[in-house]
């Protein structure tokens, strides 16, 4: 008798099977392999690894202290802020694809994925290299779920736009896409949102939204008090390397502190 084909864990899965059976698969070593590599990657710390390259200056202890695209953008100028944008974006994005393409099959693929995604978000929030003190997850887990969930994520993206074209808060404009993303998901996708595998993305999606939000409480705290900083105009001169460098020797910590950042 000709023996049957080896089934990889969740080989049959169809779109419609229960979240639980997503959770048979998550202690394999695949998953875990993916969770890794998910992380690391999103823990790279491109806003800081850019100061080598760009000015010296340690966005930790200028500004805003967050190592993310905006505080870069502000020290540094576009050109290092649009970088570090792209570098986080494809940080979350990278991950995602990658372990959707080693995974033996299409249904692991999208549990391979979607943990790839939770985990370079994390990292890129808490990263191993820099104290676990990162950024605010606003590229890296617009990366991710470009990945995860395309349409709901570019009406977030929009929505970001259009926030931020119409006050300049670039807070703002990422608290707005955060809180925009499970609702564009639950219009795109309702009835996934709701019920079969694609409910985890859901959950996924908004549980980032609200690390996102989280993140932002200090922005949210200024925002209401009217001191948050907006964007420069389009023409008008970024805060820049040399305002950052004058301003060094008052900020920077004694030596040998281990001081990261606010």
């Amino acid at each position: 008798m000709r023996p049957a084909p080896r089934l990889g864990p969740l080989e049959g899965l169809d779109a419609g099977a229960p979240v639980g059976s997503f959770a048979r698969c998550m202690l394999t070593f695949p998953v875990a392999a993916a969770a890794l590599g998910g992380y690391l990657a999103g823990a790279i710390p491109f806003g800081w690894l850019d100061r080598r390259v760009a000015g010296g200056i340690d966005p930790r202890r200028h500004g805003s202290g967050n190592i993310g695209a905006t505080n870069v953008w502000r020290l540094l100028g576009a050109r290092a802020g649009i970088a570090v944008l792209a570098l986080d974006f494809g940080k979350g994005l990278g991950p995602v694809l990658a372990a959707r393409r080693l995974a033996p099959t299409p249904a692991e693929g999208e549990v391979f994925g979607l943990v790839a995604g939770i985990a370079a978000i994390l990292g890129h929030v808490f990263p191993v290299y820099l104290g676990f003190r990162g950024g605010k997850g606003v590229a890296t887990g617009g990366g991710a779920l470009a990945a995860l969930a395309p349409l709901p994520t570019a009406i977030a993206i929009v929505v970001w736009g259009v926030v931020l074209g119409a006050t300049r808060y670039v807070s703002l404009a990422s608290i707005a896409a955060a809180l925009a993303l499970p609702l564009a998901f639950l219009a795109v996708e309702r009835e996934a949102a709701l019920g079969g595998s694609r409910r985890a993305v859901f959950f996924v999606g908004a549980a980032a939204s609200l690390l996102v939000v989280a993140r932002h409480r200090t922005n949210i705290r200024r925002l209401l008090a009217g001191t948050e900083p907006r964007a420069a105009r389009r023409g008008a001169a970024p805060r820049g390397a040399a305002h950052a460098l004058g301003n060094a020797e008052r900020d920077a910590p004694a030596r040998g502190s281990s001081w990261v950042g606010p």
